[in-house]
């Protein structure tokens, strides 16, 4: 028997810590804060292939560092990195070559700044002392909605760190996060969705709000020479897949759309190609190594591709209901159902907003019953 879910309490920001910083500039107009995450970007890249996990350790979205990688690029006339199929993204000499001199500098230096460093903090950390506001942790799918809104917005009581729907919603049931963002078929029925939420949740500790609308389908590049109108067509046609990663919710629903049609994954070639996010599958495409990925609309047009729409979507969060009485919480959702962000919904390609109950009147709102449509 499962442990019951625990109560997570908001936690507070830590407080900053005084450093001495600097950087390098090298001659290709790029700002101090761009040039500290271009050399994150490549260290990371020395670790992992996947530019969806580098990004991530950058503290950086998917498209930024594929913004931040084709601008440097384009400056300096030399690759940093390359991208193959079924190896990912690799660094170049130079890329590598960036990477050591920038470790061999600070190690260098270290020393030389270190007593500044001290120095500093003596002076000022004094004046930082005290608690930061509370905040949320939230897990969720990946969408770019709330990427958007997590990079652009202002003063949101929440730290998003992106994971598969059912890793997030594990993790709301062991108490590690406060909010879990996950996202399932509007063809599931009322008893499907209940089966599967209660393999981490309960529906007397935890509630489930829809948010949005999404559509969900192959992302293929402009004009669509391949013709393809489905997962079937991509396996006849023998065209290279882009997938998404064990976990997540567009995997759940690829692998659905497979059986259902009784296509054999193997018969996908790229199946074990997988990605971390709708815009890590669109990027892939536009960049040539994939002819077709799965994911939602709005990547698609983000990069000038085509979409062939297959699935309609409900993206929500589930949270405890105990939760509905921090401050933090309340903030966070009147901010999701206020005007900005629900515009910014409405101005996405394949998005649509939902009604949701008021903030006051939460505790009676959320019956996992509701979350699809009658």
């Amino acid at each position: 028997m499962s442990k019951p879910a625990t109560t997570t309490k908001t936690r507070a920001a830590p407080a900053p810590t005084p450093s001495l910083r600097w950087t390098w500039d090298f001659g290709i107009a790029l700002n101090d804060l761009d040039t500290r995450r271009l050399l994150a970007l490549l260290t990371a890249l020395l670790e992992t292939a996947a530019l969806g996990k580098a990004a991530a350790a950058a503290d950086m979205s998917y498209r930024a560092a594929w913004g931040l990688l084709r601008h440097c690029q384009e400056r300096f006339g030399l690759d940093l990195v390359v991208m193959e199929r079924g190896r990912g993204t690799r660094l170049t000499p130079l890329g590598e070559s960036l990477v050591e001199m920038d470790g061999a500098a600070r190690l260098a230096l270290g020393e030389v700044h270190a007593v500044w460093e001290t120095r500093m903090r003596d002076l000022v950390a004094p004046a930082l002392q005290g608690g930061g506001t509370e905040r949320l942790k939230l897990f969720a799918s990946h969408d770019l909605a709330l990427a958007d809104w997590a990079e652009h917005g202002r003063r949101l009581p929440v730290d998003i760190s992106w994971h598969g729907s059912e890793e997030a919603l594990a993790a709301l049931g062991r108490g590690e996060c406060d909010v879990a963002g996950f996202h399932v078929p509007e063809t599931w029925t009322r008893r499907q969705l209940a089966g599967w939420l209660g393999r981490w949740l309960k529906p007397k500790l935890h509630l489930c709000l829809p948010v949005m609308r999404r559509q969900q389908g192959l992302i293929v590049a402009r004009g669509n020479s391949l013709r393809l109108a489905s997962l079937a067509d991509v396996a006849a046609r023998g065209a290279r897949m882009v997938n998404r990663q064990r976990g997540s919710g567009t995997r759940h629903l690829i692998d659905q759309l497979l059986a259902a049609n009784g296509i054999d994954a193997a018969a996908i070639d790229g199946y074990a190609h997988e990605e971390f996010t709708h815009d890590a599958v669109a990027a892939t495409v536009a960049g040539g190594s994939a002819d077709a990925g799965f994911g939602i609309r709005a990547a698609a047009a983000r990069y000038d591709l085509d979409f062939v729409p297959l699935a309609d979507e409900r993206y929500g969060f589930a949270l405890r209901h105990a939760a509905l009485d921090g401050e933090a919480m309340r903030t966070f959702l009147r901010r999701i159902a206020g005007r900005t962000f629900r515009q910014r919904l409405a101005s996405l390609p394949g998005y649509q907003p939902l009604p949701l109950a008021d903030v006051a009147t939460l505790g009676k709102a959320g019956r996992w019953e509701e979350f699809l449509p009658a």
